[in-house]
This record gives structure tokens, sequence and C-alpha cells, in this order.
């Protein structure tokens, strides 16, 4: 390899992380500006609108998302940059971010038809970010040194969302999506469905560390010959 490669690659990198940046900001700005004031003209305050739109899964991924990338571009050498660098940490994510895409595209798609700007957005979230980010991951997140025991620490978030979703619901009446609907399906279905999406998680979480040591064992054959 010549001494223009590396140099390529990391101008190559920087384009592609920059344009997922812009996009998931611009897909998250989209959707807090035109759901505050759909969420106010139902009677609820700006506060109250803010926790509602964070208390969906796809947002607080999407954050994930745009967060650790925007680290990464702009706060190079801090501990924040140190943090999200980790190939665990962005793993995660993109196991995360994977989930939000197959779970919207498989099971929720069908129960609304958004139009207009609420459509652009609902794509943005759920099919053209987690692509976006599935991709920089395969190509650009470094292959080393996931170990299997990743794969449960990764289930710290999901599970916690889903306590929170579970308690917020039992005050509020409101479940952000149908299969933990407590009201219609009662505790001991939601209990089973929770249990169910985190074997979900644990299931992409092995297949992603799966793909990292083979992408790995092809990289060491690569430079080895």
């Amino acid at each position: 390899m010549n001494n223009a490669d590396p140099i390529q690659s990391q101008k190559i990198k920087w384009a592609y992380t920059t344009l997922i940046m812009i996009i998931v900001w611009f897909a998250l700005v989209l959707q807090f500006t035109i759901s505050i004031p759909a969420y106010q003209a139902q009677g609820r305050t700006i506060a109250g609108s803010l926790v509602q739109l964070v208390s969906f899964f796809t947002i607080l991924s999407n954050l994930l998302v745009v967060i650790s990338i925007t680290i990464l571009l702009t706060k190079p050498g801090s501990t924040l940059y140190r943090f999200f660098s980790k190939s665990s940490v962005l793993t995660g994510i993109a196991v995360y971010i994977t989930i939000v895409g197959l779970v919207y595209n498989l099971v929720l798609r069908h129960i609304w038809q958004p139009q207009g700007l609420f459509k652009l957005a609902d794509e943005l979230l759920h099919t053209i970010n987690p692509t976006l980010f599935i991709i920089y991951w395969l190509a650009f997140v470094p292959k080393e040194g996931l170990m299997w025991d990743n794969i449960l620490s990764w289930l710290w978030f999901p599970f916690i969302y889903l306590v929170y979703v579970i308690i917020r619901g039992a005050f509020t009446g409101y479940y952000p999506y149908p299969f933990v609907d407590v009201l219609h399906l009662g505790y001991t279905k939601v209990m089973i469905n929770s249990f169910l999406l985190l074997m979900v998680f644990l299931g992409f979480g092995a297949l992603f560390v799966l793909i990292d040591r083979w992408q790995t064992k092809i990289a060491k054959a690569v430079t080895s010959r």
C-alpha cells in the first residue's frame, strides 16, 4: 500500500462521517420541530412534549448515533472522544440503531401512515439513519477488542429503557410502543414481549461480534500476504 492510501482513506472516512452527522442532526431537528407543536396542540407543555419525544427508543438511539459521531469529528483527544471511539461502544450503538430499523420496518410500519414532513422524518430516523450507521460500522469502526461479554453489557441500555417506559406508563397511561402497552396487553404479556425483545438485542449483539471477528480474520489474512 502506498503512502497516499491511508490519507485517502481518512478523507473518505471524514466525508462519510460528516454526511451521517448532517443527516442525523437534520432528522432529529426536523422531528422535534414538527412534533412539539403537534403535542402542544394536544395540550402538552413544551417540557412534556420533550419528555414524550425522548421516551421513544428511536429518538434515543438516533441521539446516541449523532452524539458519538459529532464528538468523534469535533473533540479529538477528549475523554468523550476516547469513550466513543471504543469499538465496543460504537458496536453497541450499531446494535441499538439496527434494532430500531428492523422493529419499525417489520413490526410497526403498518400502524400509521405519516404524511409530509412527518413521513420524511420517519424514513430518516427508522431507515436511512440506521443504514448509514451500519455502513459506517462495517467500513470504519476498528475490528478488534470485542469480547463475548460485551453482548451482555449492551443489554443494559434497552433494559433500563424498558423499565422506564413501563414505570412511566403506570403513572401516565401512555406507552410509546404497542408491544409494551400494559393497558391493552397486561403485565404478563408485556414482560414476555420485553424478554423476547431483549433476546433479539442479545442475538444481534452476537451477530455483530461474529461479523467483527470475521472482518478481523479477513484483514489479517490480507495484511499477511
